[in-house]
């Protein structure tokens, strides 16, 4: 720590100049090396806190705004499902479909386009897209329109979490990565209690000029072409590019990361990088992790206001009521984020993030054994009580989207298990469509217990990646301690070549000073 007054940076002489990593092999590594070099520099503790506050004040707003747009229009159709909208029964299901189909088929090509353009200015024009195609849902009126406008929203939206999740781990501490993710998923609770009220507004006018549901689209639509906007001018794209930040900023930015050993973007597509993503055992744990979270998600997204009014309330006491489930997810959502964090911070451990999934998991199956045991005995508040709780698990996908952030290396390996988590998300949602079946309404039994399997089985799945992580440090400490002991380095030198190492876009498993969050 340098004990330099806040503004002041203390520069150190480069291993590597600038103009030498044009010429060497490290003009392979991240964009950041030519702004850095190789070598750190240091910063006051005061300045680099002033410097997250900064970041904290344009980053985080701008990301919520994102994720709130994002949320609020992919659940449109569980409003608009009870306000007039013109598909029901199995053609509804197929809509719903429609949008995760669209995201499936268009999500590794807009991260390969993504990692080829600046982050902020691609996430701003698919918003933008998706919020004019969000305004032509109130102009359609026929199964086949909804279909393919629901479709390709899901393209637009595929991009999203990619680079939402890069962004925050390009600009963020490990330590700090979870919350500030937390900070953006929390619009997931939000929007439910937004998006009932406001529906709830809605529902109360007669459909004289035109039906409630398209009022829902209009809205929404234009909120989303506003936040596109907003995005395409504020958002920043890296550390290294970041214009509301000056020089000095934009280095402390870099330097405040460097001993994570996460590095930031780089433009080239490494296929040895995919390679090594698809044969990490880790990685099909956490597609598997995904998925068992999405697929009670996908059902409850777009049936959980159903499964309410069928405990015996009108549609609009429903709208009211499932809004404290969304307080219940932001709740989970924070305290899950700040405890991952937290254990690293006070060195308590290697942080968590497989812990929080399991303890955000049990309230959830509580809920849902409640709503099993209670049906048919007339106890509407113990039912939807029941409801509140397994709003919980909500935090689920956050802690993932942080996993990724914290425990990936190399750009395209980044990009590409995002990309896999996203895919693997919509496979969970597009399954979970299916969950709920009419035959079995009003009580969805045969679903609520499918998602009492799927959660108790996620549990365990958290388990084992946890334990993997903690033999893999475990393993690399005494790596390390052994190249210290052959080539007679002190920790100072193990520090140098940490690093010479940080920005070179070496994957974690091709760097042993990387060190997983368990």
């Amino acid at each position: 720590m340098s004990s330099a007054e806040p503004n002041e940076v203390m520069y150190l002489e480069k291993e590597t100049s600038r103009e030498e990593i044009v010429d060497s092999p490290l003009f392979e590594g991240d964009e950041a090396l030519r702004l850095v070099g190789t070598q750190a520099q240091t910063f006051s503790e005061e300045y680099n806190r002033t410097l997250r506050n900064k970041l904290d004040k344009i980053i985080i707003p701008i990301t919520a705004a994102v994720y709130f747009t994002q949320f609020l229009d992919k659940t449109s159709l569980n409003y608009a499902s009870i306000m007039g909208f013109p598909v029901i029964g199995q053609n509804y299901n197929l809509v719903s479909m429609a949008f995760y189909l669209g995201f499936i088929v268009w999500e590794f090509p807009t991260v390969y386009i993504a990692q080829k353009l600046r982050l902020g200015k691609y996430l701003g024009v698919n918003i933008i897209v998706w919020g004019v195609v969000l305004l032509c849902h109130a102009l359609a009126n026929s199964f086949q329109a909804f279909f393919a406008l629901r479709f390709i929203l899901g393209m637009c939206e595929s991009c999203v979490s990619p680079i939402l999740i890069s962004i925050i781990s390009m600009f963020y501490r490990k330590n700090e990565q979870g919350v500030r993710i937390a900070y953006f998923y929390t619009m997931l609770g939000f929007t439910q209690v937004f998006g009932g009220f406001i529906a709830y507004g809605i529902s109360f006018y007669n459909g004289g000029v035109m039906a409630p549901y398209k009022i829902v689209y209009y809205l929404l639509g234009s909120l989303a072409i506003l936040v596109g906007i907003v995005v395409l001018v504020w958002l920043p794209d890296s550390p290294v590019n970041a214009w509301t930040l000056t020089k000095e900023e934009r280095i402390a930015s870099l330097e405040r990361v460097r001993d994570d050993q996460g590095g930031t973007e780089n433009r080239t597509f490494k296929k040895e990088q995919v390679i090594e993503t698809l044969l990490d055992v880790r990685t099909w744990l956490i597609v598997l992790a995904t998925m068992l979270t999405d697929i009670p998600s996908g059902g409850l997204t777009n049936f959980s206001n159903i499964i309410i009014r069928n405990f015996g309330y009108t549609s609009k006491q429903t709208l009211i009521l499932a809004t404290p489930a969304g307080i219940v997810n932001v709740i989970s959502v924070v305290i899950c984020g700040y405890y991952s964090d937290k254990k690293a911070m006070l060195c308590i451990a290697d942080g968590e993030r497989m812990l929080p999934i399991i303890y955000a998991t049990l309230p959830t199956l509580l809920g849902f054994a409640l709503m099993i045991g209670f049906n048919n005995s007339g106890q509407k508040g113990v039912l939807l009580f029941s409801s509140y709780l397994i709003g919980s698990f909500g935090s689920t996908l956050s802690t993932i989207y942080a996993y990724n952030a914290s425990n990936t290396s190399g750009y395209t390996k980044k990009l590409t298990i995002n990309a896999l988590t996203m895919i693997f998300f919509c496979v969970g949602n597009i399954i979970g469509t299916e969950i709920f079946q009419p035959q079995d309404a009003p009580a969805y039994i045969p679903g609520k217990t499918a998602i009492m399997v799927l959660l108790t089985t996620q549990i365990g799945v958290a388990y084992l990646l946890r334990h993997i992580n903690v033999r893999l440090n475990i393993k690399r400490r005494a790596m390390i301690e052994e190249i210290k002991r052959e080539k007679g380095w002190t920790d100072d030198d193990v520090q140098k070549e940490k690093d010479r190492r940080a920005f070179a876009d070496m994957t974690d498993k091709q760097n042993v000073f990387f060190q997983y969050v368990n």
